[in-house]
């Protein structure tokens, strides 16, 4: 537990967050087979369509202007169909250098382009490190273009390209199109892997699943208030509901239905609270003692940490208070973690 960092402040549970190291739930034990990740239905605007968007369009005039950027995207409770797939096995050989099937915007100090894949920001002078963030939000849905605005400032503040990957809308594929971009990155240099609410799930999965096949882990991982667990059984789902009057539990519960596809709730890989957590790189912890999703950092955190993972926990008070702190304090974490390969400590 040397390595365990705890910052907590105010909100439910926030007390017990040190207690909870004290509890441990078995770890689960089931390995899905991995098949070859199929992006082909993560393209999901053909180049001319892309270069219309009007929501593209509403970013880069929002940044030029300095109002806000952060778009939402409408979304039914019908499964996602993915359409037919229009484009070759995407190929992010190239992540790192100029690429001629992309749409580039200069935003301020930043350039952005669209992307088959997603979006990529690099900033004036990247290093060789490469930050994999997942977009998410509690309803389960969201767009690339929705992470924009803190991947613009990841960028600058740690000096990497950040790739905002899209993927599908159900498990195991959206789990399978974040792993295809992980090792298409990873085969560029050092990745750092981040995500938020469904998208720090996502990346917790995929640490499970890369360590379960041997594979190279990122350098660190950021989980901002994540959803962990699919069970959706934590008390903080109740007891901080009142807290956010937009949030609707029962909303929740038919969309984590229809993301698992059919999936056991408590498969680790889709739940990767119930995972065995032995061997994981370090990992911040980001969430609001308001939050619904408090617990599952808090359960995330202290099984982590009792299986030897170096963890950085930190709990604020409510969302106005975590907000203005979250890119500092991933930024910080990042830098810290990013080493030469071959290095046992931080940099």
């Amino acid at each position: 537990m040397d390595d365990t960092r705890v910052e907590a402040a105010g909100g439910y549970g926030a007390a017990e967050a040190a207690a909870e190291a004290g509890t441990d739930r078995p770890p689960a034990s089931a390995q899905p087979a991995f098949t070859q990740p199929d992006l082909t239905d993560t393209r999901v605007a053909a180049p001319d369509a892309r270069a219309t968007d009007p929501a593209r369009t509403r970013v880069a005039t929002a940044r030029r202007s300095g109002g806000p950027a952060v778009l939402t995207q409408a979304r039914t409770d019908r499964p996602h169909t993915p359409p037919e797939p229009t484009h070759a096995q995407p190929d992010l050989t190239d992540v790192r250098s100029e690429q001629s099937d992309t749409e580039t915007n200069q935003v301020g100090p930043v350039r952005v382009e669209s992307s088959p894949i997603g979006l990529i920001v690099r900033p004036p002078e990247p290093t060789d490190l490469v930050i994999l963030y997942l977009h998410g939000d509690r309803h389960l849905s969201g767009t690339p273009e929705s992470a924009l605005d803190l991947a613009e400032r990841l960028a600058l503040r740690t000096g990497a390209v950040v790739v905002c990957p899209r993927y599908r809308s159900s498990f195991p594929g959206a789990l399978d199109d974040v792993h295809a971009v992980y090792d298409s990155c990873r085969a560029r240099g050092p990745v750092a892997l981040a995500g938020e609410r469904l998208g720090g799930g996502l990346a917790a999965s995929l640490l499970v699943r890369l360590r379960d096949m041997g594979a190279a882990a990122p350098q660190c991982a950021v989980l901002g208030s994540a959803l962990l667990d699919l069970t959706l059984d934590a008390p903080s789902l109740l007891f901080n509901a009142a807290a956010e009057p937009s949030f609707d539990v029962d909303e929740l519960r038919l969309r984590a239905a229809l993301y698992a596809a059919g999936t056991e709730p408590t498969n680790p890989l889709l739940s990767p609270l119930h995972a065995n957590l032995h061997g994981l790189p370090p990992v911040q912890l980001l969430v609001a003692g308001t939050d619904p999703l408090l617990d599952d950092s808090l359960g995330f955190a202290a099984r982590a940490a009792r299986s030897g993972v170096t963890v950085d926990l930190r709990v604020r008070e409510d969302a106005e208070r975590l907000r203005p702190e979250t890119v500092t304090a991933m930024a910080g974490f990042i830098r810290a973690w990013t080493r030469s390969e071959g290095s046992s400590r931080p940099a």
